[in-house]
């Protein structure tokens, strides 16, 4: 197929050149001319045939959202947009009806993967019409784990499904990581315990809390043992949040959730020893920076 992509950052750069393996033809934009395939959106929507597929991964929020704007007039009735990015759920809504007056479909997705996906794939949850997610099922295949049934699912119909599918993913992985960074602090200061790195190594084959981000975590203390280069404070991208709040609208209890929100906000204040491990995993899957003693 032939697709547009806007923003070609971490995530959506890796994304392009896994469909560019694929054989799919990509016509990327990005801000940054030394990335861009094109000098403009108005370039971009050009150079794809009808019905278009447009693919944004730009930052949530109001860089969204103008840029679903510009494309609302430059595409036509059977196009299709496709938010990719960490985008609050509620805005989807919008974004569909906003379009929808133009005849431009709308797919909401939830994308998961970090800087490995170009080589892993992307767990890839969507949320839409199946009528506008069908144009885009070729890019979806692509992008997803090969080898597996895994990794690509509907999340619901309406716009919003998918966002919410990946708010909820995130906030998840909050507490995991929540939980390796405090078993780790514990381990590290105890005198009676000794090669805390092998031992967080070891829990990784047979355990019941194998894990990727475990897997991360051990790289990186057999880079540092006691992460001593890391500064313990961590930003949140803003899932954890709305995750937390969707729990209040909806009367539902989210305590290791909220507890490993609110322990990121700590980190904050000073300089937090759990927050070592965790700002240590968030640079090992996402590429996310690191504040450095």
């Amino acid at each position: 197929m032939e697709i547009g992509l806007i923003g070609l950052g971490k995530m959506g750069g890796n994304m392009r050149e896994r469909l560019r393996r694929a054989g799919h033809t990509v016509v990327g934009f990005d801000r940054d001319p030394a990335l861009a395939d094109v000098g403009s959106l108005e370039e971009l929507v050009a150079k794809l045939p009808s019905p278009r597929v447009v693919w944004v991964m730009v930052p949530a929020g109001d860089p969204t959202r103008s840029t679903i704007g510009e494309l609302k007039e430059l595409l036509g009735e059977g196009d299709v947009v496709v938010d990719g990015g960490n985008s609050k759920y509620t805005d989807d809504a919008v974004n569909a009806a906003s379009l929808a007056e133009n005849g431009i479909g709308y797919v909401d997705c939830g994308v998961s993967g970090g800087v490995w996906g170009l080589e892993n794939g992307y767990a890839l949850m969507y949320g839409g019409s199946a009528e506008h997610a069908a144009k885009v099922m070729p890019a979806f295949e692509a992008l997803k784990p090969a080898d597996t049934s895994d990794g690509l699912v509907h999340c619901g119909s309406t716009p919003g499904a998918g966002h919410f599918a990946k708010m909820v993913h995130n906030g998840i992985e909050y507490a995991m990581m929540q939980s390796y960074a405090e078993g780790w602090e514990l381990l590290d200061k105890v005198d009676i315990v000794e090669n805390v790195p092998e031992i967080f190594a070891s829990w990784r084959t047979g355990t019941v809390v194998r894990s990727w981000l475990l897997d991360l975590l051990v790289d990186q203390l057999r880079e540092d043992e006691h992460l001593d280069k890391i500064r313990g404070y961590a930003e949140d991208s803003g899932e954890g949040r709305w995750t937390v709040e969707a729990a209040l609208d909806n009367a539902v209890p989210l305590p290791a959730i909220s507890a490993s929100l609110f322990a990121r906000f700590v980190s904050r204040q000073e300089d937090d020893v759990a927050m070592k491990a965790i700002s240590a995993m968030r640079n090992g899957f996402g590429g996310h920076a690191v504040k450095k003693d």
